[in-house]
């Protein structure tokens, strides 16, 4: 008997979901964008929340940016479940080789009294702030509008909560669990510590999710990351032997570069689809910029003392040729 192998060329019907041919054309489209287009509901909601009855479920009127396509916001990492997490284990994996080479050759331990003092006080109380950005951020998936936009806020409010644990895991390397009860006493009665607290927990209660994105992520972030773990843990406590506090805080930093990308591209879009857009997150920014930046001043007087107020007015500027790349009239 014999068998006659023959190759045949199937083509599909369709090559990616129709919701997302009506952006892309019907070709082939990435994992990214078939679990982000046109996912978000729009139609047959069974009730209005009891508690805002004025809005639907998902409903764009709860912010005042307006967008014809909300689909536009998208993320240039292109992060949806799978990739995000797969991501986020490789740096797991680089941290705990970092913990493993810091233990393995008691680097804690050959870092000086006074330098793992300062670094438990600077860093502790922000461990609050970091469970603050989780809150907003969740804040901002549960208000905002289309799942381009809401997505990555879940992913962003996870990463944060991902912060506030290594700030912990930190301070029991450095200080034991006195450490972490210190930072919480500094953060709830400690003078230099409460207009940053106040700011934090005053955004707790904004009801525009874009405003708080922009407020949270871009404004308070866009400064304080640069402001600690550049200025503060890289510059100056590793260039006086805190090596090891540097590299515990090693994911922080490289974060902060890669989710910014998605700060500025969201904020850009935003922008620049109407004058009003513009008008409105250009105000935004500026209120929320200049509110943290006086917010964090004790802070960078704490950290870096009479060099603190140099280094926050340097990240300041930085964050201000930021926010006019990504389109804001400042």
């Amino acid at each position: 008997m014999n068998i006659d192998l023959q190759a045949r060329d199937i083509k599909p019907l369709r090559h990616t979901f129709a919701r997302v041919a009506a952006y892309t054309g019907d070709k082939p489209a990435s994992r990214y964008l078939e679990a982000t287009l046109g996912v978000q509901s729009t139609a047959n909601f069974q009730y209005r929340p009891t508690w805002e009855p004025e809005f639907e479920l998902f409903d764009k009127g709860r912010t005042a940016v307006q967008l014809a396509d909300w689909d536009a916001l998208r993320d240039p990492r292109q992060f949806y479940y799978a990739n995000w997490t797969m991501a986020r284990a490789r740096q797991q994996e680089a941290m705990e080789s970092n913990y493993q080479f810091i233990e393995a050759r008691h680097l804690v331990e050959r870092t000086g009294d006074a330098l793992r003092a300062k670094a438990v006080e600077v860093l502790m109380p922000l461990r609050h702030v970091a469970w603050a950005a989780n809150m907003n951020n969740c804040t901002i998936c549960s208000r905002g509008y289309g799942t381009v936009f809401t997505a990555p806020a879940m992913f962003h409010a996870m990463d944060q909560l991902g912060v506030a644990q290594y700030l912990t895991r930190l301070g029991l390397a450095l200080g034991e669990p006195g450490a972490l009860e210190a930072g919480k006493n500094d953060w709830l009665q400690r003078p230099q510590w409460q207009v940053l607290r106040r700011w934090v927990e005053d955004s707790l209660v904004v009801q525009d999710p874009f405003e708080l994105f922009i407020a949270q992520n871009l404004a308070l972030d866009g400064l304080l990351f640069p402001l600690i773990y550049t200025h503060f843990v890289d510059d100056h406590l590793a260039l006086q032997g805190g090596t090891a506090v540097s590299m515990l805080a090693a994911f922080m930093p490289e974060w902060h570069d890669e989710s910014s990308r998605w700060v500025d591209a969201v904020t850009k879009v935003a922008a620049a689809a109407s004058p009003e857009n513009r008008s409105l997150i250009t105000a935004w920014y500026q209120t929320s910029a200049d509110q943290a930046q006086a917010a964090l001043a004790p802070v960078a007087d704490i950290a870096l003392g009479a060099a603190g107020a140099q280094a926050l007015s340097a990240v300041r500027t930085a964050l201000d040729a930021r926010a006019r790349k990504a389109g804001l009239a400042v």
